[in-house]
């Protein structure tokens, strides 16, 4: 397939008009997108600020590939502050041309020492804080971005991060960002080194356009470059000087600042959680979806969702329902519960026991059970976890909690208390706020050339209001948050030291008769993988072109658990474009939704669609955020 369906079915559905038109209604065969799509033969660099693609884009120019201009994004979005910080996660999938394979990269932080269930219990928590010290997990983006570098890249960790050491020396702030710390300046004024940071005009925040100076973080990356460039001088390879400054990071001078800079304010992270915490480079996940192999990260994040969708909606004929008809929401909404709610109960860390059944999850023959689940003719306020075990060969191990799941009403979120039993939240946040904790955080990053090389990055962690380490000038991660405190509602991610919250980041990477065909990501908290299974139809099933795709209107269900906060959930609540024709809002309040409706629904998706026909790549970047791509 070309970019564009040759059929020219894709021109016509996405012609449509806006959500929720039915197949058959007047095309709108011209309709212009937001922003154009890039066009590429040699390199596309996309992410989530116009100055990150452009350090991408300075690095492609010295020669590197596409991991060191992914790198080269990821070190200048987290100077940034990018809805995350250099404290935070990293996680990746990359196509190694030389071995015609997907590797994945994980580089997720994990929770400190004395960060257990009952350490937050006692203090009165129904999960981990979402701010401030005791919501750290260790840092995991530094030695995400140098292992990726050490193992894929070409050029050197100071030729990476040239472009972030500037940045780091002064830049002009954006007003984005701006506007963040003043919405958060209550919580920075807490913080003593956070405070110096970002309110640095007399304790008052810096202003759109102002050169905003960091001069510790500045500091901080010039000793990783002293490192490397002292291992260099010393006779080590390319490779092991970067990892020197890996070295320094998690067991030299700079860690040993971090953490008495952390535990000065009340942290739980020591030197020997820096120590023992390691990336790892992994097997990613993946499925066939009509002759395309899709790729995900495994249960540490909630990538696996995506696929255990794809499997169950590979059970009807999607272009039959029409594009963004009644039927056709409901089949994404109700594919998207059913494998969410496997998510809720089944995903966590997989270097832990219990052992999550994978296998079961991924089963074309446990999809087609879940598929059968489905009513129709109104939503289901009850979908709960399955039961893929006996799909692995199997027992379920935890009957007695699925019962439990099984027994809520679903009329509003459920938190566990001490004894298991359900306990409903007091009173339903207001629809902004409850967004606003399904989408939280991250940025993405897209980078491919001409050698084959392709990377889908989603980082996040430790964004504003970030508690700076001492005078690291590095923001710690919020992740802890992602935890649960209670067996009975994942036993799968239940806190406890060295291990990794289950979070929400989520690449996505497609290979068609063995090679890319799509790299896709987004930002968005619970939303990602609901965002990014309906871009993915849109190119596969609908026809469009990666621009079109990104910015088409998307449905969101906050009918699963949320992964931040108080893990909110509002079965049957479900976000449409503002488009959406009255028969088709009638039809689904009949069935059961409760409508929201907001002017841009496609979350900032990020896309490289690879031509094949002509051997070009198409980059596309929506019109959601700030989000921005460079290509030659």
């Amino acid at each position: 397939m070309s970019a564009l369906d040759r059929s020219g079915r894709g021109a016509v559905l996405l012609g449509l008009f806006a959500l929720g038109a039915a197949a058959g209604a007047p095309a709108l065969a011209a309709q212009q997108t937001a922003k154009p799509p890039l066009h590429g033969s040699h390199w596309v660099a996309i992410t989530g600020k116009p100055l990150g693609a452009t350090a991408g884009a300075m690095i492609f120019q010295k020669g590197g590939n596409a991991v060191d201009a992914a790198c080269a994004m990821l070190a200048a979005t987290a100077t940034m502050w990018d809805v995350l910080g250099w404290g935070g996660e990293t996680q990746a999938l990359i196509y190694d041309p030389r071995a015609g394979r997907v590797v994945a990269i994980n580089a997720l932080g994990v929770a400190p020492t004395g960060g257990t269930a009952e350490f937050f219990r006692a203090k009165g928590y129904d999960y981990p804080p979402d701010l401030g010290p005791l919501a750290a997990v260790t840092p995991g983006t530094p030695g995400g971005l140098m292992v990726m570098l050490a193992e894929y890249g070409t050029l050197s960790l100071a030729e990476v991060l040239a472009p972030a050491i500037q940045m780091a020396d002064g830049y002009p702030i954006e007003a984005q960002a701006v506007r963040s710390i003043e919405r958060n300046r209550e919580d920075i004024e807490r913080w003593p080194y956070s405070r110096v940071v970002f309110l640095p005009n007399a304790g008052e925040p810096p202003e759109a356009g102002q050169l905003f100076r960091q001069p510790d973080l500045a500091g901080t990356l010039r000793k990783l470059v002293e490192a490397e460039r002292e291992a260099l001088a010393a006779g080590a390879s390319r490779e092991e000087a970067i990892l020197a400054a890996y070295e320094r990071f998690y067991r030299g001078d700079i860690a040993r600042e971090f953490v008495r800079g952390v535990q000065e304010q009340g942290g739980l992270i020591t030197l020997e959680d820096l120590d023992r915490w390691q990336v790892y480079i992994e097997e990613p996940v993946k499925t066939e979806y009509k002759g395309v192999e899709v790729y995900k990260l495994t249960t540490w994040v909630q990538g696996p969702v995506m696929l255990q969708a794809l499997n169950i909606l590979e059970n009807f004929d999607l272009a039959s329902m029409g594009y963004n008809s009644v039927r056709y929401i409901h089949a994404l909404y109700q594919a998207m519960n059913l494998a969410f709610a496997d998510r809720d109960f089944y995903y966590g860390d997989p270097y832990f026991p219990p052992e999550e059944p994978v296998a079961g999850l991924l089963s074309k023959a446990y999809a087609k059970a879940r598929a059968a689940r489905i009513d129709w003719k109104r939503n289901d306020p009850r979908i709960g976890p399955g039961d893929p075990y006996p799909y692995q060969g199997g027992t379920n191990p935890y009957l007695e909690y699925l019962e439990r799941w099984r027994a809520d009403e679903a009329e509003s979120a459920v938190s566990l208390d001490g004894a298991g039993g359900p306990r409903r939240r007091s009173g339903r946040p207001a629809f902004d706020e409850l967004q606003e904790a399904f989408s939280l955080g991250t940025t993405s990053i897209q980078a491919a050339d001409a050698d084959g090389w392709v990377v889908s990055i989603t980082p996040s962690g430790a964004w504003i209001p970030a508690v700076i380490a001492g005078r690291t000038g590095i923001g710690v991660s919020q992740r802890a948050q992602s935890f649960v405190l209670h067996e009975e509602e994942n036993p799968f991610n239940v806190i406890e030291p060295g291990k990794r919250p289950r979070a929400t980041l989520t690449p996505g990477m497609a290979l068609k008769e063995g090679l890319p065909y799509l790299s896709f990501a987004v930002q968005g908290g619970d939303t990602q993988d609901q965002n990014l299974l309906q871009f993915f139809l849109n190119v596969f099933e609908w026809g469009m072109d990666v621009q079109r795709a990104a910015e088409a209107p998307n449905i969101n269900s906050f009918q699963m658990k949320g992964s931040f906060r108080d893990h909110a959930s509002e079965p049957g609540k479900l976000l449409l474009q503002e488009g959406v024709p009255p028969w088709v809002r009638s039809e689904l309040r009949q069935m059961g939704y409760e409508l929201e409706f907001r002017e841009r629904t496609s979350g900032p998706i990020n896309a490289i669609y690879f031509d094949r026909e002509h051997g070009t790549m198409w980059g596309g970047s929506s019109h959601h955020g700030e989000d921005y791509g460079i290509a030659w």
